[in-house]
């Protein structure tokens, strides 16, 4: 209901101008607002004042004060802003990380407007077809559009995510640090979608929540990684499942104590060839005279390729040549002829077929599911040192794995990855490996769920294969694992580098269900490994094979 007409409360403003009364009254102080009228004239005034603002603003622009266009204009401005602040108070959470994450996803999709109607609004589908109209390069910008959608919805929680994300536990108690012996860590990756629990932790605040202050140190090289660590320059590693054991038994650098503290991911690997070798690749036999890149010597790439590539009859150190690349130059020496191929982790197999560089031969899944491949690690003398602060951050990347595991999560945890400052790559390039649809350069479209996956459990029967291939191929040419891993025992090496117990401790402290078991039988994709023979394992492999 309006108090009165435009023209009564303009007589009321007027009541209170000096232009009328006695000169006496403009002497009067009014005790309300302090001006030179009577109080009694100011509270009668307020009393005749509509009491409701949307009156109040309704008289005031039938007085000519306020403009409807200025209104509009105000309006306008103050809805966008009110969204803003409020999608950003629900989505970041008081995160200024992951709002920074919020606005640069925002700013993808052309802005606030259009990004809440890619995740959220009725226009999503225009925005779209819109997309697919205006773009140059359509389908990656579709693409592009669709991950903005998609990430907007899984950090607003409207996607069904099924994991926890810290970030979310606003109401949480502060965590008690008092018992770590730093909380100010530095752990260095290689940048590569292997790395995902230990990247993520990060901008997702898994090292917040538990009472760190963690960043994440790009690293150019496994050379670069091992030789740090040895140095002691960081705290913590990301590792390749058989470094902590190659250091440790000082097979390609000097003896240096490394625990394998929980698992990063599993399969996530490819066999990537050039594009010039297309249509004459149909199995193992058909590469012998290639040159194959692999990121480093100990490692599950290499470990894999000759598994696979001896099936064939290849011999890999007489019939091909397998060199170290590091992952980020792998694409440029591909193109450049140096490589013919590699064994690779992700994202640059799906990097080479966005580049149309070449084609995905084999997921290594296919060779091995669940195969482990890079590790959370640390120095025997770090953690020593750092009992409680190493608990802690074992237990803050086994939580992020298990959040990595939940495919509801992956489109989140691509958009928090790709950015500059950690694996800088597309975010399509990202999403597609850690979704599992992607197209594999041969024009198919594949959908492969668990091309990666994620879990933090270390099976000494993981231990025990790596060992019995560093024996098989004796990659020093010297002989030294052949004699140090079966002296000591295959389960001694095992038991004393992976940190099995530990992690399914932390794993059940945290609600998830690790295995009982420290082995068992795995299945590979030629054979079937018993952890509890792998002598006879890898004679049974030489006999087969030749090699």
């Amino acid at each position: 209901m309006v108090f009165g007409s435009a023209t009564q409360t303009a007589r009321r403003w007027n009541n209170l101008n000096c232009d009328r009364g006695e000169l006496s009254d403009l002497e009067l102080a009014c005790i309300i607002c302090g001006g030179t009228h009577s109080t009694m004239d100011h509270w009668e005034f307020m009393q005749t004042m509509p009491k409701d603002p949307l009156d109040m603003v309704d008289d005031l622009v039938k007085m000519g004060l306020y403009k409807q266009n200025q209104i509009r204009a105000a309006e306008g401005v103050n809805a966008h802003e009110l969204r803003k602040a409020l999608f950003l108070k629900r989505v970041g959470r008081g995160d200024p990380r992951r709002e920074r994450l919020i606005l640069g996803l925002c700013e993808q999709a052309g802005g606030l407007d259009n990004a809440l109607a890619a995740a959220f609004g009725p226009q999503a589908e225009l925005f779209f077809n819109d997309s697919i109209r205006n773009s140059g390069a359509t389908r990656r910008e579709f693409m592009r559009n669709m991950a903005v959608g998609a990430a907007l919805v899984t950090l607003a929680g409207c996607g069904g995510g099924g994991g926890t994300d810290p970030a979310a536990e606003d109401d949480a108690e502060p965590v008690d640090t008092s018992g770590l012996e730093k909380t100010d860590l530095q752990i260095g990756f290689i940048p590569i979608t292997c790395a995902s629990p230990i990247i993520m932790s990060e901008p997702l605040g898994f090292y917040e929540k538990h009472g760190l202050n963690a960043t994440v140190v790009k690293m150019p090289s496994w050379g670069a990684v091992r030789d740090s660590a040895i140095a002691g320059e960081l705290d913590a590693y990301h590792m390749l499942a058989p470094m902590p054991i190659a250091m440790t038994l000082g097979l390609g650098s000097a003896s240096f104590g490394v625990k394998l503290a929980s698992i990063e991911n599993i399969n996530g690997q490819a066999i990537t060839v050039a594009n010039r070798h297309r249509g004459n690749i149909n199995g193992p036999a058909d590469f012998r005279g290639f040159t194959f890149g692999v990121p480093f010597p100990y490692s599950m790439h290499n470990l894999l390729l000759r598994y696979y590539l001896a099936t064939g009859g290849i011999d890999p150190d007489v019939d091909v040549q397998i060199r170290p690349v590091p992952p980020p130059d792998s694409i440029a020496q591909m193109v450049a002829g140096d490589i013919d191929a590699y064994l690779m982790p992700d994202p640059f197999n799906q990097r080479a077929v966005y580049e149309e560089v070449g084609f995905i031969h084999m997921i290594t899944k296919d060779l091995w599911p669940g195969h482990p491949c890079c590790a959370f690690a640390a120095s025997d003398e770090w953690i020593d040192a750092n009992p409680n602060t190493f608990r802690a951050l074992n237990k803050a990347i086994v939580e992020a794995t298990g959040y990595a595991s939940d495919p509801a999560n992956r489109v989140e945890i691509a958009a928090a990855i790709s950015e500059r400052a950690f694996l800088n790559q597309p975010t399509e390039v990202v999403e597609a490996v850690l979704t599992g649809n992607y197209d594999d350069g041969n024009g198919n479209t594949m959908s492969v769920p668990d091309r990666i996956d994620f879990d933090p459990y270390p099976w000494q029967s993981f231990a025990n294969w790596i060992s019995s291939q560093l024996v098989r191929w004796d990659l020093q040419g010297d002989g030294v694992a052949g004699q140090v891993i079966p002296e000591q025992g295959y389960d001694t090496v095992g038991q004393e580098i992976f940190l099995t117990d530990l992690a399914r401790e932390l794993a059940e402290e945290l609600g998830q269900a690790p295995p009982a078991e420290i082995y068992r039988t795995e299945e590979l994709a030629f054979d079937t490994f018993d952890p509890a023979d792998p002598a006879s394992y890898v004679q049974q492999q030489i006999d087969e094979y030749g090699v």
